[in-house]
């Protein structure tokens, strides 16, 4: 049983929606998920699904406008963030809670050498030399696992590889000793080997660091890797949660039964893989009932009208189908 003690990051009822030209996009429609000190919780879900715009809320990096949060709590460490003030967000972002974006190319400033760039993220939170901050890079990534770092200090981010732009990136997000960090798929534009040293570098650095990781991907196979738990996100909202191997073995909602179903694996070689049909709904133009109905095998009538609340199948296992719940029970 999970205790507040436990707790370090609490979404709750979270609902974040964008107005433009007359119309409310619902990016985020009433979400609600938790990471424990010392996991890893993984928000899967294809694009559009909300999972990067809950991410950048916890961090206060929405743009407001056209950006609004209507309801809902962050709370993290038994503070609520969305009552703090901008300076206050800015002690605890980079330094409490931090991120490493998808593509580190965006992110990181091409006219500055990786070694002024981590050791900005060290001064702007502490009072500390430029000889303990460059010590301070030069460990980073080595714990990053980059060969060389002294020499690497210098180079700039197009002098290094896709996977060593992203281990920067990571560098970067651990300069501070953060309780929490939100990886948004940041593996996505690395090749499968690279990907699999970037995951394992993941759960390496999270269990000598002691922090906990909210890991966002579209992407099943990778998180099965890395995942203590598991909360997948579609249309803007939660559809089941689980212990990771609940979800792999006992999956319970058609959309994570749809995204399951079109991993690769090594028994499927050679036959076609299943793709979910159709696409993510527009925020601003969401299905009444179900937001899921229009692209499931197991819709029935009451799907098209009314919204599903969860189901308890036990074990901490959620589920919004009320239809194949009904099947089982």
């Amino acid at each position: 049983m999970t205790t507040n003690k436990d707790m370090l990051l609490s979404i709750q009822s979270l609902k974040v929606y964008f107005r433009s030209n007359g119309k409310i996009a619902r990016a985020v429609d009433g979400v609600s998920y938790e990471v424990r000190q010392g996991e890893t919780v993984c928000l899967v879900g294809e694009s559009g699904c909300g999972k990067t715009v809950s991410a950048l809320t916890i961090l206060g990096l929405i743009p407001r406008p056209p950006g609004e949060i209507v309801g809902g709590r962050i709370l993290f460490g038994g503070q609520n963030l969305l009552d703090l003030t901008e300076d206050q967000m800015q002690s605890i972002r980079g330094s409490r809670i931090a991120m490493v974006f998808q593509e580190p190319m965006t992110s990181l400033n091409p006219v500055f050498t990786i070694g002024d760039q981590i050791a900005e993220a060290i001064t702007a939170h502490e009072n500390v030399s430029p000889v303990e901050a460059r010590n301070r890079c030069v460990e980073l990534l080595t714990d990053v696992g980059i060969a060389a770092p002294e020499e690497r200090l210098h180079d700039y981010p197009h002098q290094l590889s896709g996977g060593q732009r992203q281990r920067v990136m990571i560098a970067m997000a651990l300069a501070c000793y953060p309780e929490l960090i939100i990886a948004d798929e940041p593996t996505t534009a690395l090749d499968v080997t690279v990907q699999a040293q970037i995951l394992n570098l993941f759960a390496t650095l999270k269990m000598k660091r002691a922090m906990s990781l909210l890991y966002i991907t579209h992407d099943l196979g990778v998180v099965g890797k890395i995942a203590d738990r598991i909360y997948v996100m579609y249309a803007g909202m939660i559809v089941e949660q689980a212990d990771a191997p609940e979800i792999f073995h006992h999956p319970y909602h058609p959309y994570t039964q749809g995204l399951l179903a079109s991993m690769p694996a090594r028994g499927k070689r050679g036959k076609r893989l299943r793709s979910i049909p159709g696409q993510v709904p527009d925020p601003a133009y969401k299905p009444s009932g179900c937001p899921f109905h229009p692209r499931c095998d197991f819709a029935v009538p009451t799907c098209y009208d009314t919204f599903p609340e969860m189901c308890d199948e036990g074990k901490g296992h959620l589920s919004r189908c009320p239809v194949l719940y009904e099947l089982r029970h």
